[in-house]
């Protein structure tokens, strides 16, 4: 397990962490997932978009770089790292077909939701029967941002709004990621959501990317929201 400021499971091989304790990290996640160290964990060079990869077998450290990830292969985890950012994991238990993306401000407006829901469909999953879960986040509290990051969004739709409260002058807003998440999930026909509602900034048990740059510090970690299904 890694130590410092990296202390416990930091499954980011794009920290500076140790990377053997980044792969110790990632097969302790495993475990926990699948009941074994070895069961294939495969995770993305994400880069903050709408693409979508379809998995059919264990990658290993050659990540593409995308968003999201789907699959209807049994026996491999689907991984997201997130440090704020809001991961959500996909099942439609009928049709046996999973997924997992990673909706930072950038990816939900440019539509990694839908785009994971529709690559989901191509493997045989109905929109109807997909359930999804939003992970630990950054909350609308802790997450302040300028009245131009606000503007951004209103050109695109002005029903954005209600994803802003005010901040701690005119000039400053508090934004609602996994609210917008959570909204975009509804919109493309996804009606069973569960959202844990933890805020990774305030949670001292989670890594926080805000958090480590209001304390000056040099780097930071990434926790893993993984998703398998059985054998």
């Amino acid at each position: 397990m890694s130590v410092g400021i990296y202390d416990s499971l930091n499954c980011g091989p794009g920290s500076n962490d140790d990377p053997d304790s980044v792969r110790e990290n990632r097969r302790i996640a495993a475990s926990v997932i699948a009941g074994r160290r070895d069961t294939p964990l495969v995770s993305l060079y994400q880069i903050h978009s709408n693409k979508v990869v379809s998995v059919s077998s264990d990658w290993g450290d050659d990540r593409p770089k995308a968003d999201a990830l789907v699959t209807n292969q049994p026996g491999i985890i689907l991984g997201i790292l997130t440090a704020d950012c809001t991961p959500v994991l996909f099942e439609d238990q009928n049709a046996g077909v999973i997924g997992a993306a990673h909706a930072g401000w950038k990816g939900a407006l440019a539509g990694v939701i839908g785009e994971t829901i529709s690559a989901m469909e191509a493997l045989g999953a109905a929109r109807g029967s997909i359930v999804a879960a939003i992970g630990p986040t950054i909350q609308q509290p802790s997450y302040e941002v300028g009245s131009d990051f606000e503007a951004r969004f209103l050109q695109v739709d002005a029903g954005f709004s209600m994803f802003f409260a005010s901040g701690r002058d005119a000039e400053h807003r508090h934004f609602n990621l996994p609210g917008l998440v959570e909204n975009r999930l509804r919109q493309a026909g996804v009606t069973r959501v569960a959202n844990s509602a933890v805020d990774t900034y305030a949670s001292e048990n989670h890594f926080s990317y805000r958090r480590t740059t209001h304390r000056g510090e040099a780097d930071y970690g990434r926790q893993l929201s993984g998703i398998m299904l059985a054998r």
